[in-house]
């Protein structure tokens, strides 16, 4: 938390992007003030918001901004006689929207029955008319239940847990069980031992056996939060197990290109570390990674 005392005087901006140590030097240029000349005053100044600025690390210390949007009633989504909440319901958008926005993405559709994601061949960088999608509630302990496939040489993602963190992407926040042609797209072949085939924990836990069917056929991916514990399964078989808020949650991140330092996300490590944020909850999401990919039969049973 960035503090202040009460003899600062310096815009709220500035205080929102500085740490704790810049105060420190501000009370000393305060001081200075009533004892120097103007001129002196304003050198003295700058050299002390230099160092304040070095000394917090260059301006590192950016801070996500959450933004909190109304959420979907579940009330209207039918329930199955197993308890499943059917959140897709085959003819229209109802309760999803596109993450950071208000409306869905023109690049999604629906055709007969399938949701699909018209490949723009622009990878993460979204056409104009892409980017990731949520369901607009979030969940906290839950199992979810999602039919998949891919064109040749897909790549896409279930999220969960996800926060909207304001200018940022949903994998800033959010676990990813990865969506993968493994047999060619080149994701297949990177990380280490496989952890960015389909239904891995990406760029942390492979699945294994790793049993995804190939592109053009369905796939199926269950996702289970319970109180930390996640599991994920493909096609009918458990395929990995991992435990969020531990040490081992913590050494798995700081292993992983979400590392803790990361000049490319600076964000990522403190997010990710607390996902779900205060009350370890959050969106789902499917990501638009710019190929083509469907989704049906998404589904979610409450576990609390």
């Amino acid at each position: 938390m960035v503090v202040a005392c009460n003899a600062c005087i310096v815009s709220n901006s500035f205080i929102e992007s500085a740490c704790d140590v810049t105060c420190g030097f501000l009370c000393l240029t305060k001081l200075l003030i009533s004892h120097m000349k103007i001129k002196n005053v304003i050198i003295v100044t700058s050299v002390c918001l230099v160092l304040a600025f070095v000394s917090c690390g260059g301006g590192s210390s950016l801070k996500p901004v959450i933004i909190e949007n109304p959420q979907v009633n579940l009330s209207i989504f039918p329930v199955d006689e197993d308890g499943y909440i059917h959140i897709f319901n085959g003819t229209d958008f109802t309760g999803w929207r596109g993450y950071n926005k208000d409306d869905v993405p023109k690049s999604w559709i629906i055709e007969d029955g399938v949701m699909h994601i018209k490949g723009s061949g622009t990878g993460e960088a979204h056409s104009s008319d892409g980017g990731d999608l949520i369901f607009a509630h979030k969940f906290k302990n839950f199992e979810l239940s999602v039919d998949w496939k891919v064109s040749k040489g897909a790549n896409s993602g279930i999220f969960y847990l996800a926060q909207e963190v304001k200018d940022q992407q949903i994998w800033i926040s959010a676990p990813e069980s990865q969506i993968l042609d493994n047999q060619n797209h080149i994701d297949a072949k990177l990380g280490v031992d496989g952890n960015r085939q389909s239904t891995s924990l990406y760029d942390m836990i492979p699945a294994k056996p790793q049993n995804a069917k190939p592109f053009g056929e369905w796939n199926n991916t269950t996702i289970t939060v319970f109180k930390g514990t996640v599991l994920h399964a493909q096609n009918g078989v458990n395929v990995l197990e991992y435990h969020l808020w531990t040490p081992q949650w913590t050494t798995m991140l700081q292993n992983s290109k979400f590392k803790k330092g990361s000049k490319e996300f600076p964000l990522a490590f403190d997010l990710l570390n607390n996902c779900g944020g205060e009350n370890h909850e959050g969106y789902i999401g499917l990501q638009d990674h710019g190929d083509d990919v469907w989704f049906r039969n998404i589904k979610i049973k409450i576990l609390d």
